[in-house]
């Protein structure tokens, strides 16, 4: 099935608390032309509950205070619209042209009344938008609750590898070739019972040689948010002949949710050095130490609610996915889907957020944007 990439213009003018594009001036700069602090540039391709993910070509300047992230262009990449609702963008190490993406919701989600359905698994072409291969695949039989699904996904050089989100949650191993599922795994070697965490997300080591699995703790009940996070190392080797072996493992802790919001971890992205972990956590992002998984900044507070970090290829910044408040195409109140620049070393976020799902959305008439994991190829 061939999809198209449409571009969008005219995103200079994007209305709101911020700022989708905008122009340095010398007030904003804070190094001299000697000390000036080296730019960025990225194709940013950013997952969406419409079926298609934000294609935003884009800058960052950590010289400018204000605006660091400047969008230049941005573009949409479709999978399969409403029926294929996405949280997960994973690029092929062995082909920066080919991104790989699993759905969050089964493909009958919008039709009430419907029973069954299935989770599809894909890649794309991010030359021509082209959708290359796209399997169906049921959820795990032992999934009680399936209203979210596929989220967090690594990859070894022969594996994808995404993780579900459903009660109980598992991880699926798929052939990058064919997506044929080869292996899908339980938590029951970790001692993990269902309901006694939610959400699990995972991503793979630099060096494919681990799997980090991440399960937010909830003892008292599937959803009753404690705040606090396991992170589990397992071996990769292990992982991908469908067993689970367990390397390591912390808590990280964080605030219980209430009516005024809450810690929940989702996506996560190692440093190419393989030294930090940089992890979600809605109300927060964690910088942490990858050999020992102790904490080293708590990224807060945020304007919006944060679901991935991805980390500039030398480590010094990332950025942030946050879902953000914002006023829709008629001015009511609604969600945007922004990015904004966290400076690794000052250990602190720099500047205002970055839309990328309005500027597409306002010119279309169409409401909020829910966005989720991004995935980048720097230029």
């Amino acid at each position: 099935m061939k999809k198209v990439i449409s571009t969008v213009a005219a995103l200079a003018f994007v209305a709101g608390g911020y700022l989708a594009y905008s122009t340095s001036d010398s007030n904003n700069q804070i190094a001299t032309a000697s000390e000036k602090i080296k730019t960025y540039d990225a194709t940013v391709y950013i997952s969406g509950m419409g079926g298609h993910f934000s294609v935003a070509d884009l800058t960052i300047d950590p010289n400018d205070t204000k605006n660091p992230i400047k969008i230049k262009g941005l573009e949409m990449l479709d999978i399969g619209g409403q029926g294929y609702p996405t949280h997960d963008a994973r690029i092929d190490d062995n082909d920066r042209n080919t991104m790989f993406w699993s759905t969050y919701k089964l493909d009958t989600w919008k039709d009430k009344g419907a029973k069954g359905g299935k989770l599809h698994v894909g890649k794309s072409n991010l030359t021509t938008g082209d959708v290359v291969k796209d399997v169906a695949v049921a959820a795990s039989d032992r999934a009680k609750w399936t209203g979210a699904n596929y989220c967090g996904s690594g990859q070894s050089k022969t594996s994808f590898i995404p993780v579900s989100m459903a009660n109980e949650g598992y991880i699926d191993v798929f052939d990058k070739n064919t997506l044929e599922l080869k292996h899908r795994v339980h938590f029951d070697d970790l001692g993990i019972k269902a309901g006694e965490t939610t959400f699990a997300h995972g991503i793979n080591t630099p060096d494919y040689s681990k799997f980090l699995l991440t399960v937010n703790i909830t003892p008292n009940g599937f959803t009753k948010w404690t705040g606090n996070t396991k992170l589990i190392m397992l071996d990769m080797a292990a992982l991908e002949n469908g067993k689970i072996k367990k390397l390591a493992e912390a808590t990280i802790t964080g605030k219980p949710k209430d009516a005024s919001g809450g810690t929940i971890t989702f996506r996560q992205y190692f440093s190419q050095d393989g030294k930090h972990l940089f992890q979600s956590g809605a109300d927060r992002g964690y910088l942490i130490d990858a050999k020992t998984l102790k904490v080293l900044d708590e990224i807060t507070p945020l304007p919006g609610e944060n679901h991935d970090i991805i980390p500039t290829p030398d480590g010094k910044y990332a950025l942030l996915t946050l879902r953000e408040k914002a006023k829709d195409h008629e001015g009511k109140d609604s969600t945007d889907g922004t990015l904004m620049l966290y400076d690794v070393d000052a250990r602190k976020v720099v500047g205002n957020t970055a839309s990328v799902c309005f500027g597409c959305h306002k010119g279309e008439g169409i409401g909020k944007a829910i966005l989720c994991g991004l995935d980048a190829n720097w230029k």
